[in-house]
């Protein structure tokens, strides 16, 4: 069965930290390239961070620039997010989107929920 599960959301404070993995099973994220995306309450859902295919280039919105950085392990078929010195502004539902380099085929994760607050 093909699938993306998505983990390590949850609440923390402000200025604390989260990682988010996204996980592939059933296919190889090799040939991907993978944006990470959230959707606040009430808003659109926004792309925010993407990397590419070989992991070395990975581009941010100004919005969690110098504090989120993006990674993927093709080995463990796994992609990494993670944030630092969270605002309550990042609270959101966070997806993970992968497209085919070649076919154009995408995945999308579940989804988690990250709740800034203290």
């Amino acid at each position: 069965q093909l699938q993306l599960v998505e983990s390590g959301g949850g609440l923390v404070q402000p200025g604390g930290s989260l990682r988010l993995s996204c996980a592939a099973s059933g296919f190889s994220l090799e040939y991907y390239s993978i944006v990470w995306l959230r959707q606040a309450p009430g808003k659109e859902r926004e792309g925010f961070s993407c990397i590419s295919v070989s992991g070395g280039s990975a581009n941010y919105a100004d919005s969690v620039k110098g504090r989120f950085t993006i990674s993927r392990d093709n080995a463990k078929n796994t992609v990494v997010l993670q944030m630092n010195s969270l605002k309550p502004e990042d609270t959101a539902v966070y997806y993970c989107n992968l497209k085919h380099l070649l076919t154009g085929e995408v995945y999308w994760g579940q989804g988690t929920q990250v709740t800034v607050s203290s």
